[in-house]
This record gives structure tokens, C-alpha cells and sequence, in this order.
């Protein structure tokens, strides 16, 4: 059935039967609303549609429809509009803000009410947040137009009990990149060999958002507009039910919840969500696929363990979020072990799954409007439990940081409460299991292999201290974070400033002064001063020291690019009328160092991995505001590096010819910096860049076979069942995990800390030794470094225990600054940004002392 599906699909005149192969089921059809085709000039699936004129579609229903109305809740990074389309009665649309009401009235525990079938079901059809995962916004088109044109009995009776909101690309910018990828080289006819250009896109793909960011990672860390859009507009809805379109393999078939078992060993969401509604719903998706003669799997491969997908997120809202996997054609038309897979079927199943959907919202509608209900009241009853009343935390020594924490907080609507410098979340409130997601750590699990991460307790991203608390001090409520960084205006002086570097704002304030040509140094050692109000500051290593008498601009203009820097940044910053310190250094020692500016350059392209690329280009872009040159790999050849003299090498796999290799190094060793992040690090020791190691590399390799491959009497390695490999090899990688380092904090990399312990994320298996050198080893994991995540014992002791996270090695007269884990992971570390931006601004001042 499922071959001959496709062969039809193959054979039909789209111009006269692309629509009724879609919409048959739901005729009739009210004639004056345009279908897709009609508006488009050509059927669904015979081109991929842009995003603009995805929006057109959805504006033009509302325009010619009384069922339906559009509203914008976003733009990304390039402008595109992110729009919902509410379909629905006209009764229900007129009265929509009573509705609302009623409807958010089950998400309040102090709320009673039990008007569980009165009120319409609310249901979000979301689509396409990776953006060459097309077939979803196609989907969502038709959806669209079957809800608001179809007087079918059933569509009608639809309405009357549910409010359908179709968000219909949640990644345009993403998708628009796959579009003119797949429609510029798309063949008349098509061509279905898989090795086509259409087939295979050019580097990054379409998958990411405009800085190369999966967004389905992206609810819970909400660090780009596309997200922090849905989340505001979700936290004014909460909706029953939430979809998510994607798309896999092209030799895959479908999937639909259920999911494969949650891999936490207590998963904080009710078991209700994850065994008795996706039970239900899925028995509606099966029915409705069969029926049309599709194959699909579920409870395989796909957990939603990482509250952070489209599909997860909804779950710890009261509603149930559905996660949805098609076996890609992408482009038009592509060759499987099955025969061709065409892109008018991939979009007909999505479709199909997104009409069970709303089917089997309407039908439960009771018993999720309960479940929701039930949700937010078990909240309160479970924060009750425990003696933990709630958690304190902040960093005054680094407000903006502080500042970005509470912002997160916020826009998962968690209460926030600040009493003097401290601040408080207490557990007990209805987004408790939020509260529990922010701060709860875990090292016990119930699977082993996670589709993505294991650890997510995101005060440790921000390397935020914080402690439970057993009674509550709460102070007033925060319900904005304006006005919360408290800096004293800086005042103008004739000798010079000092800035402190322990603020998270610091970076951009540095690269601000040298924009506008203030020769800027840096403290590399701390020391006490009196400042011009008669205060004493206590200024600690890296600290910013800005001369007025040596610049080139007078004193007037040094004040007021300051002054500027300070408005914008809200960094504290002091004037001085002496350089005289009562302790540590005078601002005349050879400690305080004058600063290059930095200019930097990165290699993209094919072999790089681009999500590491786009959170290193997103940092410097969003909150450094400094421009980075990002150099592609096929222009390595002519590429000028003497430009340069600080470069970035993120994971990847980089096959450089023995003359490539040659200019790299000479550049190096010329005195600049290289930075390499992840593989990129296991990649310059094992061809010999550095004359560092590999943990491996210094481990007696006979104890690693005895200690880690099990044997038999005749000393042949003990047999395993097939079937486990998968999941036996799988528990050895690092999909994800908190750890903590021992950092020294005297040297220039991590200038800005305080606290010798700090958190790091890693997720992958390069392991580092520490550096021969005993100046040069940064960052080593600590005794004791667990603090969150899965990670096997043989990982723990052989592998991570002995290795280091951040080590600095002498080339010539240039070093290599060398990251075993990625310091700007998902644009969410803030906790360890500075450590990649102190080798970025402070790498060129990086001496590797040695005993020569």
C-alpha cells in the first residue's frame, strides 16, 4: 500500500488532483474561501512555499473568513514575521477575551471551577521549527484552509468545541534558506537520485535559526526572539495540546507518541502525561494513518526527558505536547529502499496527524481541561512536601549576570522575590516543576542513552551561587528586571578610570573603549585603590585601567565615551585622581599591561560544526556588539591571515593539506592566538599543533584493556547480545552533563572569577590531559565533579577525573588557547563565556612561563 501511495502520488496531474488528495475527507468546501493552490498558482507539494507568502495564505483566510483572525507574536533575527493563525466558530472568535478567561481559569489553583465541557479546547498546531523539515508548513497550510473553508459535519463540530491556533513556521529564516535551496535546484522532472544537489545542502543547511541555533532546544533557554516570542505568547494561552512537525531520515517511515520512556529516574512531569494521554492520542494517530495505508513506529529512539523541545516544554504547563517524525524527501522527490518517496506524501501524513490531533483534543476535551487543573493544584500540593521552602541566590559582584538569570525566570513566569542583595524563588507556586527544572540537580537515572542532554539545571549555566532554604525571607515581588543593575554614575577625571572586570558586561565595555580608540590596559594582579568620592575599591585581576593623560582624545572626550559605555553596559566604573594603590600594585607597574584590540576571525564551512560556529558569532554579535570575520573553508587558500590575530577553530573535522597546516601554524607562531573548542582541540594534539596530550595518550594502555573489556578464561573479549549494542555503546558518549572544574583563578583566562570551583557543560569524549607545563593547565576537573547529568562510572573516574577542560600551550611566539568542552554552549553558558572571551581579549598577553 504504502508503494503504491507513492506511485500515484508520482502519476497524478497535480493541477487536477493535488488538492483532493489532501482534503477529499472534508468536503464539502465553501468555494469562496481560495485554497493553498488557488492562492499559491501551484499545488501543495509541487515547489516548497516561502515563508512571506505562508503568511499572505494565513492573511488572506483571515480577510475573506469570519472564522479566523492573524496575530503577529514575533520577528526573527532577519525580520521575518512570526504569526498564529485562530481558527474557530465565529460565535467563539467574537467572543474570544471572555473565553480566554474561562479558559485560564483551570490554570489557577485558586481557582474551583468544573465547566470542564463548556469551554472550547485550546489547541496549538505548531510547525517547522527546524527549517529543512518542510513538509510540516505545508501541512500547516492546509490545516489551515480545511478548518476555516470545510463545512464538513465533522470540521464543524470541531470548531464548536475547540480554538485552533496554527502557528505555522516557528523557524522562517531557517526554512526560507531551505527553500531556495530545494527550489532553486529542483529538476523538471524531478530528480530522485539521492547524491543531487537538491538532495544535499550546502553548509549550514536549513536546519538552524539565523546564528546556526537548533530553536527545538530552545524553549527552555529562550535566548533568540523566534522563542521568546512563543514562550510570551504561550504563557497568555496555555494551550491543551501542542504539536511539533518534524522530520528524519529518508529511509525512516513515521512517528507519533508514544515516546520512548522518560530517561529520568523521578521525572517531575505527571506519569498521567507521558502513559494515559499519549496512549490516547496515539491510538487516534494510528487509526487515522492506517487509513490512508501509512507505516509508522513509536516508543523508539525519541525521549522527551529534556524539558527543553517543543514537544516537552508544553508538558510542564498542564498541557500535552506531541512530537511528530517524517521520513524526509528532501527536496521534491528522492530514491528509498521503498521506491520514491515524493514531497506531496511526506506533507499528507503530517497533515493527516494534524487533523487526528484536533480530533482527539475535541474528544478528550474533558478530561485534558482536568488534567490541566490537576497539573497546577498537584503543583502546590507537591512544593508543600518537602522542608525546602525555596532557593536564594545572586552575585553581587556581577550583577549583569544576575540580571540575565532573573530575566530567565521571568519569562517562564516563576515568581521571583528580592530581599537587599539576595533574591528568592520560593517552591511553593503553581510553575513549581519550572522551579524544579532551574535548580535541581540529579545523578540518578532510569535510562542511559538520551536523545540530548541529561542536565539542565540552568543556575549552573549561569555559574549562579545558590543555596535551599528551609524558611523564607521573600522581601518584594520582581516582576521586571529594570532597573535591577544599581551602578554609582562614573564622574569625570583628569588622571584615569578603572572598570571592573567581574561584571558579565565587561567584554562589551572593553571592545566599546577600543572602537572609539582609547588605548585600554589590563590588571594582572589585583590591588586596593581610593577613587575620586573618597571610596576604597578593591579591584581584582583584569580589572580595566583607561589613562586619560595618554590618550589621544582630551579628557573631556575620554569622560563622555565613558559615560556612554557605562549608560549602555551598566558596568561599575571608577574615576581617580591618583595611581597610587594603599595595596597591591600602582597603576604604573609592568602588571598593568596595555591591550591589543582583538581582531578575530573564525573557520566555518563544510567539516565545521556549525552550531558551536553560531554561538560563538551569536556572543560576539548580541552582547559583545563586536564583528568577527567568519572565513570559510574553501577560501582557506587565498585567505589573508596576517589580518588577524586571534582565530577560532570550533569542533570539527578539519582535513587540512600539509601546506594549509603550515600556514596555520607559521601564523601562530608569528605571536597570535588560536582558540580551539572541542574536537577541534583533540584535532591540534593529534596532529601535532601543541605538544600537549590526550588523556589516553599518557594511560598505560594495558591497564585501560584490563580495567574496561571484561574477558573470558581463553582471553577473548566476553560475548554480548546484538541487540543491546545500540544502547550498551550509546551510554559511553556524553550526551550532556554538569561538571565542576578547579579553576586558577590568577591566570588571564579566567580573570573575572572569584570562586576557584565553577561549572562546566560537556558533551563530548574529548578528554585532555593536563599540560606538562605546570603554568598552563586553566581549568582541571575537580575530585569530585559530578554535579548533573548521566555519566557512565568508567567515563567518571578513568576518563574525566584525570583530565583537564582548559589548558594554554606555547607555538612559537603564539599560543594555542585549548577547550576541551564549549564555553558558549546553546548561547546559555553565561557561566563560562568569560573564559572564551578572556582568551579572546586578553589571549595576545598570554606568556606560557617554562623552565628554559
Amino acid at each position: 500500500m504504502f508503494k503504491k501511495l507513492l506511485f500515484l502520488v508520482l502519476l497524478w496531474s497535480p493541477a487536477a488532483f493535488a488538492q483532493d488528495y489532501f482534503l477529499e475527507k472534508y468536503a464539502p468546501l465553501n468555494e469562496d474561501i481560495p485554497s493553498p493552490e488557488e492562492f499559491l498558482g501551484y499545488g501543495i507539494g509541487e515547489h516548497h512555499t516561502r515563508h512571506d507568502r505562508i503568511v499572505s495564505y494565513l492573511q488572506k483566510l483571515a480577510d475573506v473568513s469570519d472564522r479566523a483572525s492573524l496575530h503577529t507574536y514575533g520577528k526573527t533575527h532577519e525580520g521575518r514575521q512570526l504569526v498564529i493563525l485562530t481558527v474557530t466558530t465565529p460565535e467563539n472568535l467574537s467572543n474570544l477575551t471572555s473565553l480566554k478567561k474561562q479558559h485560564l481559569a483551570f490554570t489557577d489553583p485558586s481557582q474551583n471551577v468544573s465547566n470542564y465541557g463548556e469551554v472550547p479546547i485550546f489547541i496549538n498546531l505548531a510547525y517547522n521549527v527546524h527549517g529543512n523539515e518542510p513538509s510540516s508548513s505545508e501541512a500547516a497550510l492546509l490545516s489551515a484552509y480545511t478548518l476555516v473553508a470545510s463545512d464538513n459535519p465533522e470540521v464543524l463540530r470541531y470548531l464548536s468545541h475547540a480554538v485552533v491556533m496554527v502557528d505555522p513556521t516557528i523557524n522562517p529564516d531557517g526554512r526560507d534558506r531551505h527553500t531556495q535551496w530545494a527550489n532553486s535546484y529542483q529538476g523538471s522532472p524531478n530528480v530522485s537520485d539521492p547524491q543531487d544537489a537538491e538532495h544535499n545542502e550546502y553548509w549550514p543547511g536549513g536546519r538552524t535559526n539565523h546564528y546556526w541555533f537548533d530553536l527545538n532546544r530552545d524553549w527552555l533557554l529562550a535566548i533568540h526572539p523566534e522563542s521568546r516570542g512563543k514562550l510570551n505568547w504561550y504563557h497568555e494561552w496555555y494551550p491543551n495540546v501542542v504539536t511539533d512537525f518534524h522530520e528524519m531520515g529518508t529511509q525512516s517511515s513515521y512517528f507519533f507518541e508514544p515516546m520512548k520512556p522518560i530517561g529520568s529516574l523521578d521525572p517531575i512531569m505527571p506519569k498521567e502525561n507521558y502513559e494515559d494521554l499519549n496512549e490516547l492520542f496515539g491510538q487516534e494517530f494510528a487509526t487515522a494513518l492506517d487509513s490512508i495505508g501509512s507505516f509508522y513506529f513509536t516508543k523508539e529512539v525519541f525521549d522527551g526527558t529534556y524539558p527543553g523541545y517543543g514537544s516537552s516544554y508544553p508538558d510542564l504547563q498542564g498541557g500535552l505536547g506531541l512530537l511528530f517524525e517524517q521520513a524526509s524527501s528532501r527536496g521534491h522527490e528522492q530514491t528509498t529502499a521503498f521506491g520514491k518517496i515524493t514531497f506531496p506524501f511526506t506533507i499528507r501524513n503530517q497533515y493527516v496527524s494534524s487533523m487526528a490531533t484536533v480530533k482527539a483534543a475535541v474528544k478528550n476535551r474533558d478530561y485534558l481541561r482536568k488534567y490541566q487543573q490537576d497539573f497546577f493544584k498537584s503543583a502546590l500540593n507537591r512544593a508543600a512536601k518537602p522542608k525546602l521552602k525555596g532557593y536564594t541566590f545572586g552575585d553581587i559582584k556581577d550583577q549583569n549576570r544576575t540580571k540575565a538569570f532573573i530575566d530567565k525566570l521571568l519569562l517562564h513566569r516563576i515568581k521571583v522575590y528580592r530581599s537587599g542583595d539576595d533574591f528568592t524563588v520560593p517552591t511553593e507556586q503553581p510553575q513549581y516543576r519550572m522551579v524544579q527544572t532551574m535548580f535541581e540537580t540529579y545523578d540518578k537515572y532510569r535510562d542511559s542513552v538520551f536523545y540530548d542532554a541529561s542536565a539542565w539545571s540552568l543556575a549552573n549555566f549561569y555559574n549562579m551561587p545558590y543555596r535551599s532554604v528551609r524558611s523564607l525571607d521573600l522581601g518584594n515581588q520582581v516582576t521586571t528586571t529594570e532597573g535591577l543593575v544599581e551602578t554609582t554614575p562614573v564622574t569625570r577625571s583628569e588622571y584615569a578610570y578603572v572598570i571592573d572586570w567581574d561584571d558579565y558586561n565587561a567584554p562589551a565595555v572593553l571592545h566599546y573603549l577600543q572602537e572609539r580608540e582609547l588605548v585600554v590596559s589590563s590588571a594582572f594582579k589585583p590591588f586596593e585603590i581610593r577613587t575620586m568620592d573618597g571610596a576604597t575599591e578593591k579591584m581584582g585581576y583584569g580589572s580595566l585601567v583607561v589613562p586619560v593623560s595618554l590618550q589621544k582624545k582630551n579628557a573631556d572626550e575620554v569622560f563622555e565615551i565613558l559615560r556612554k559605555a557605562q549608560e549602555r553596559f551598566q558596568v561599575p566604573m571608577y574615576a581617580l585622581s591618583t595611581g597610587y594603590s594603599s595595596q597591591g600594585i600602582d597603576l604604573g607597574s609592568r602588571f598593568v599591561r596595555p591591550l591589543e584590540k582583538p581582531k578575530a576571525a573564525m573557520l566555518i564551512g563544510t567539516g565545521t560544526r556549525s552550531y558551536e560556529a553560531g554561538e560563538v558569532w551569536h556572543l560576539l554579535d548580541t552582547r559583545v556588539h563586536m564583528p568577527i570575520t567568519k572565513l570559510p573553508m574553501r577560501t582557506f587558500n587565498r585567505a589573508d591571515f596576517s589580518k588577524y590575530n586571534t582565530m577560532v577553530m570550533v569542533s570539527g573535522d578539519y582535513d587540512l593539506t600539509e601546506k594549509q597546516f603550515g600556514k596555520l601554524k607559521d601564523w601562530v607562531s608569528a605571536g597570535n592566538t588560536l582558540i580551539t573548542i572541542g574536537t577541534a582541540t583533540k584535532w591540534a594534539i593529534e596532529k601535532n599543533l601543541v605538544e600537549e596530550r590526550l588523556t589516553d595518550q599518557v594511560r598505560d594502555s594495558l591497564e585501560v584493556k584490563k580495567n574496561s573489556v571484561k574477558m573470558d578464561s581463553l582471553g577473548a573479549t566476553e560475548r554480548k547480545p546484538y541487540v543491546d549494542a545500540d544502547e550498551n555503546l550509546g551510554k559511553e558518549s556524553v550526551g550532556g552533563i554538569i561538571v565542576e572544574v578547579d579553576l586558577d583563578t590568577t591566570h588571564p583566562l579566567a580573570f573575572g572569577y572569584n570562586d576557584t570551583s565553577i561549572p562546566v557543560y560537556k558533551n563530548n569524549t574529548v578528554w585532555l590531559a593536563p599540560s606538562k607545563n605546570e603554568y598552563s593547565t586553566v581549568a582541571k576537573y575537580s575530585n569530585d565533579p559530578h554535579i548533573d547529568g548521566f555519566v557512565t562510572q568508567k567515563n567518571l573516574e578513568g576518563n574525566l577525573k584525570p583530565s583537564a577542560s582548559l589548558v594554554v600551550s606555547k607555538l612559537g611566539g603564539g599560543r594555542v588557547v585549548l577547550f576541551a568542552d564549549n564555553p558558549n554552549f546553546r548561547g546559555s553558558w553565561y557561566g563560562t563565556n568569560r573564559l572564551f572571551l578572556n582568551a579572546l581579549f586578553l589571549g595576545d598577553e598570554i606568556e606560557v612561563p617554562s623552565r628554559d
